[in-house]
C-alpha cells in the first residue's frame, strides 16, 4: 500500500469495490516527510510530534498522499509563566501607588489600608502559583484530568497543534492546521454561580446601583485610567531620555544631531500631553480633593458638552457623603489647567531655542517650531540673551524646566488616577479580586493558544506576500469552533471562554529579529493592553515586508461561534435555554462582518479583484448570517461555515470542546476529510471510510484509563451505554423519562439493525 518508513507501523485496511484505503505508517520523526518542521524556530514551539500517514483514492482513481501531525507546544506553560510574572509586576505597582496616594479623609484612608490588605494576599498568591509553576519539568501539556488543580489553573487543557498536509496527484500542496485545546475557562473557581459573561454583569449592575462608600466609575473609565497610568509610566521616562540626548547633542554642537533630538523629544511629549486630554483626569482631580481631610468643593464644576466626558455622573451622587468634612479653602477648576499647559510651553521655548541656535550657526532652521514662532515672536528674544554663549548652556535651564513641569503633571495625574482605580476596588472587595483572578485565569489559557496559533501561521505562511500585506494591514482573523453544551456547567465554561476570547481584543503582536537561540515569545504590557514579541531568525526576519520590520504592531480579531452537539445540549434544547448560545453566535457574527469590511477597504484594489475571484465570502457571510438566524437545533453547517470563511481570509483555526478530546477529535476529523473531499478531490465513495480510518482507535491511540471521556460526539463511534440518561435522574420528571425511553429504544433498534 505504500512505502514503510523506518519504525513500528500499523496498518489499517477496508475494502471497497476491490480497493483499499490504508495507514501507510505511524512514526514520531516528522522532519523527514516535511523538511520546513525542521527549523529550530517551530522545534522551539513545538514539541512531541505523532505522525501518521494515509493515502486515499481521488475522484480519477489515483492516489493523495496524507501526513497527519499532531504536537504538544511548550507555550502551555511558558505562557502562563510570563502572563503571571506581569500581573505580579503590575499589582506590585498598583500597591505601591495607593501607597503614595497621599493623605486621605479617615473615610478613605480605611478603605485603601483594606484595598492593600487584600492586593498583597493576592499578590503572595500569584507568586505561589509562578513558584509552583516553574517546577514543573515533566509534560509539555495539561492533560484533562489535571484541569481542576489549582497550581495547573493558568495552563490551557490539552494544547495541541493539528496539522494535516497533503500531496495531490494534480493539486499544489497543502497544509491545514486546527489547533486543539480545552475551552479556556477556571475549573477550579467553578460553575455554581456561572462563568465569566454573567459574573461580570452582576458585579457591573450590583456597582451601577450602590452609591454607598464609594464613588462609581464605569468599566469604560476605569479602562481609561489604567491606560493612562500606563501611558505616564513609559513616556515620563522617554521624554527625560530624548532630553537627555538634545542635552548631549548640544555639548557637541552638532546641528543634525540636535535636529534629530529635538524631533523625538517632540514627538514623545506631545504624546505625553495628549493623555491628559480626557476628561477622566480633570474630574478624577476633583474627586480625589474632596477625599483629602478637609477638602470640599463649594462649587460644582460647570458641565462639558464632550463625547469625551467620562466623569462620574454630574455631581456624583456619592459625593454627598464628604458634605460633612469641613472645607478650608476652594477647589481651583484651572489650576490643572495651568499646570498641564505649562509642559507644552516649555516645550515651545525648547523648540524656539533649538532654531534660533542652529540658525545663528548658519544652518536651516525650518524645523517644526515655525508655527510657534509666529504665534508667538516675543518668545524667542526673551529667552535668548547672550548669543555667544554655549548650546548646554543656553539649552539646559528649559530642559530642566520641562522636567520640573513634566514632573508636577505626572504626580498630580497619578494620584488622581489612582484614585479611580481605589473606587474599583473598594466595592465588595473579596468578589471584585476573585472576579479578576477568574478572568486572569481564563484570559491566560486563551493567550496560550492565540501565540501558539499565530507562530505557527507565520512561520507556515511566511512566504506568501499577501498574506504578509494582510498581517500588517489589517491583522489577522481568529475563529474558534465551540462544542460546548448549554446544560449544566458548561454554561459556566461558555460564558467563560466567550469573555477570556473577547479578551484577546487586547492583545496585539510584534516582530523582532532573535538576538541568541532563545526564540520564545516575550510579553510586555498590562491587564488591558499586551503586546506579544515573537522572535525570528535573522534569515526569516529579513524576509518580513519593511512595515513589520520596524516594528509595526500587529492586531488580530477573534470570533467564537459555538454549537452544542452532544446528548446534554439536547435536553437543553428541549427543555432549557439555548439563548447564551445564539446571543453569542450573533455578536460574533457581528465581529467578523466588520472584520470582512475592513478586510475588503484596506486591502489593495488588485488583490481584491484576484481575491474576489477565487472566493465568494459575501455568499458565506449571507449563507452564515441565514443559519444563525434560522435558530436549527445542533446546526453544524454553522460551524462549517465559519471555518470556511476563516480558512479563506487566512485566518488561524481553533476547536475547543470541554477537555479538546472526543467531540474536538470528531469535529476535526471530519473537517479534515470534508477538505479532502471538497478541495482534494476524495473519491466520493471512500468519505465515510477515510473518515473512519482517522478516527479508528488503532490510529488515535487507546484512551487512558485516568481519563475520563467526554460525552457526546459527532457520530456514534461510542458505546450504545454513553447514550442512555441516569435512570435517577430522569424519574424526576415523567416527561424525561418518555423522552428516556423513545430515545433508548431507538438507539437499540438501530444498533441491531
Amino acid at each position: 500500500m505504500g512505502e514503510i518508513e523506518d519504525g513500528e507501523a500499523d496498518h489499517i485496511t477496508t475494502d471497497v469495490q476491490g480497493q483499499k484505503c490504508a495507514l501507510v505508517c505511524e512514526c514520531t520523526a516528522p522532519e523527514s516527510v516535511s523538511g520546513k518542521d525542521n527549523l529550530p524556530f517551530l522545534n522551539a514551539v513545538l514539541k512531541n510530534p505523532v505522525c501518521k500517514l494515509y493515502r486515499f483514492p481521488t475522484s480519477d482513481n489515483k492516489w493523495m498522499r496524507i501526513r497527519e501531525q499532531m504536537s504538544e507546544s511548550i507555550l502551555s506553560f511558558h505562557i502562563p509563566k510570563e502572563l503571571i510574572s506581569l500581573h505580579i509586576k503590575e499589582d506590585l505597582c498598583r500597591n505601591q501607588e495607593l501607597k503614595e496616594l497621599g493623605e486621605l479623609s479617615p473615610h478613605w484612608d480605611n478603605l485603601r489600608k483594606n484595598v492593600l490588605t487584600h492586593c498583597d494576599q493576592m499578590v503572595n498568591m500569584y507568586q505561589g502559583i509562578l513558584k509552583e509553576l516553574s517546577k514543573e519539568t515533566g509534560s509539555s501539556f495539561k492533560s484533562s484530568s489535571s484541569k481542576g488543580e489549582r497550581t495547573l489553573e493558568f495552563v490551557p487543557v490539552n494544547l495541541h497543534l493539528q496539522r494535516m498536509h497533503v500531496h495531490s496527484p494534480h493539486l499544489k500542496d497543502a497544509l491545514y492546521d486546527v489547533i486543539t485545546v480545552g475551552a479556556p475557562a477556571a475549573h477550579f473557581q467553578g460553575f455554581k454561580n456561572g462563568g465569566l459573561r454573567k459574573l461580570l454583569h452582576r458585579f457591573e449592575m450590583e456597582r451601577r446601583n450602590t452609591e454607598y462608600q464609594f464613588i462609581y466609575y464605569s468599566p469604560e473609565n476605569t479602562a481609561k485610567a489604567k491606560e493612562v497610568l500606563s501611558n505616564i509610566n513609559q513616556l515620563q521616562p522617554l521624554i527625560a531620555t530624548y532630553a537627555d540626548l538634545l542635552l548631549n547633542s548640544a555639548s557637541q554642537h552638532s546641528p543634525d544631531s540636535l535636529k534629530n533630538s529635538l524631533k523625538m523629544l517632540s514627538e514623545k511629549t506631545e504624546l505625553f500631553v495628549h493623555a491628559f486630554k480626557d476628561q477622566l483626569v480633570r474630574s478624577a482631580l476633583l474627586a480625589l480633593y474632596t477625599a483629602r481631610p478637609g477638602g470640599i468643593l463649594k462649587k460644582p464644576p460647570s458641565p462639558k458638552n464632550s463625547t469625551e466626558e467620562s466623569s462620574p455622573q454630574d455631581p456624583p451622587p456619592p459625593m454627598k457623603r464628604q458634605d460633612s468634612i469641613p472645607h478650608h479653602s476652594d477647589y481651583d477648576e484651572e489650576e490643572w489647567d495651568r499646570v498641564w499647559a505649562n509642559v507644552g510651553k516649555s516645550l515651545n521655548c525648547i523648540i524656539a531655542m533649538v532654531d534660533k541656535l542652529i540658525e545663528r550657526d548658519g544652518g536651516s532652521g525650518g524645523s517644526s517650531s515655525s508655527k510657534n514662532e509666529e504665534k508667538d515672536p516675543s518668545l524667542v528674544d526673551s529667552i535668548i540673551t547672550h548669543p555667544r554663549e554655549d548650546w548646554y548652556e543656553q539649552l539646559y535651564p528649559l530642559i530642566l524646566t520641562l522636567k520640573d513641569c513634566m514632573g508636577e503633571v505626572v504626580n498630580r495625574a497619578k494620584q488622581s488616577l489612582t484614585f479611580v482605580l481605589l473606587q474599583e476596588l473598594a466595592y465588595s472587595l473579596p468578589q471584585c479580586l476573585m472576579l479578576t483572578l477568574r478572568r486572569d485565569i481564563v484570559f491566560s489559557q486563551a493567550l496560550a493558544g492565540l501565540v501558539c496559533g499565530f507562530i505557527i501561521k507565520l512561520h507556515t505562511s511566511l512566504h506568501d506576500p499577501g498574506f504578509l500585506q494582510q498581517l500588517h494591514t489589517v491583522g489577522l482573523v481568529v475563529q474558534y469552533e465551540g462544542l460546548l453544551s448549554t446544560y449544566s456547567d458548561e454554561i459556566g465554561m461558555l460564558e467563560d471562554m466567550a469573555v477570556g476570547i473577547s479578551d484577546l481584543k487586547k492583545v496585539t503582536f510584534k516582530i523582532t529579529e532573535a538576538k541568541s537561540n532563545d526564540v520564545l515569545p516575550v510579553i510586555t504590557g498590562r491587564r488591558e493592553h499586551y503586546v506579544v514579541e515573537v522572535k525570528l531568525p535573522a534569515r526569516m526576519f529579513e524576509s518580513l515586508p519593511l512595515q513589520i520590520k520596524e516594528g509595526q504592531l500587529l492586531h488580530v480579531y477573534p470570533v467564537l461561534f459555538n454549537v452544542g452537539i452532544n446528548e446534554q445540549q439536547t435536553l437543553a434544547e428541549r427543555f432549557g435555554d439555548v439563548s447564551l448560545q445564539e446571543s453569542i453566535n450573533q455578536e460574533n457574527f457581528e465581529l467578523l462582518k466588520e472584520y470582512y469590511t475592513i478586510f475588503m477597504e484596506k486591502m489593495p484594489p488588485d488583490y481584491i479583484s484576484h481575491f474576489q475571484e477565487q472566493n465568494d465570502l459575501k455568499g458565506l457571510l449571507e449563507n452564515l448570517h441565514q443559519n444563525i438566524q434560522a435558530k436549527k437545533r445542533k446546526n453544524v453547517e454553522i460551524m462549517w461555515l465559519a471555518a470556511t470563511i476563516c480558512r479563506k481570509l487566512n485566518g488561524i483555526r481553533f476547536t475547543c470542546c470541554k477537555s479538546a478530546k472526543d467531540r474536538t477529535s470528531m469535529s476535526v476529523t471530519l473537517e479534515q476529510c470534508s477538505i479532502l473531499r471538497d478541495e482534494h478531490q476524495l473519491h466520493k465513495d471512500f468519505f465515510i471510510r477515510a473518515l473512519d480510518c482517522m478516527r479508528s482507535r488503532q490510529t488515535q491511540g487507546a484512551l487512558n484509563e485516568s481519563d475520563d471521556p467526554e460525552t457526546g460526539c459527532l457520530t456514534d463511534n461510542k458505546p450504545t451505554s454513553r447514550h442512555f440518561y441516569p435512570v435517577a435522574l430522569l424519574l424526576v420528571s415523567s416527561h424525561l423519562l418518555v423522552v428516556w425511553l423513545i430515545l433508548s429504544l431507538a438507539l437499540l433498534l438501530a444498533k441491531y439493525q
